[in-house]
Parts: C-alpha cells; structure tokens; sequence
C-alpha cells in the first residue's frame, strides 16, 4: 500500500495541518497542540478529520 499525504483538520481549533500517513512521530496541531496522528508502527493512527488524500509519497 503506497504512502500518501492527508490534509488534516484539528478536532479542538480547526486548524488545517498536512500529515503524512506513516508518520513514525505524533503529530501535533501547530495551533493548539492536540495529538492529530499517533505512530502504530505502520500507517498513523489520524486523530482529527481527513479533508483529503493529497497524492502517494
């Protein structure tokens, strides 16, 4: 399964963060700092709302 890039909407400030979809860190919002993406070993774990799939990595 290929790798790809989502734009991601925070659920506590609506900011708009893009995620890669294997991240191997978390992700946090750059505004309020809530967890967008949780590392599992493979694909994240995405926390907020995906908007879109932004094209394979």
């Amino acid at each position: 399964m290929p790798s790809s890039f989502y734009k991601i909407k925070c659920k506590d400030c609506s900011n708009e963060q893009i995620v890669f979809s294997k991240a191997s860190t978390v992700v946090r919002c750059s505004i309020c700092g809530s967890v967008l993406a949780q590392p599992t070993g493979g694909k994240a774990e995405i926390k907020g709302e995906i908007l879109e799939e932004l094209g394979n990595a």
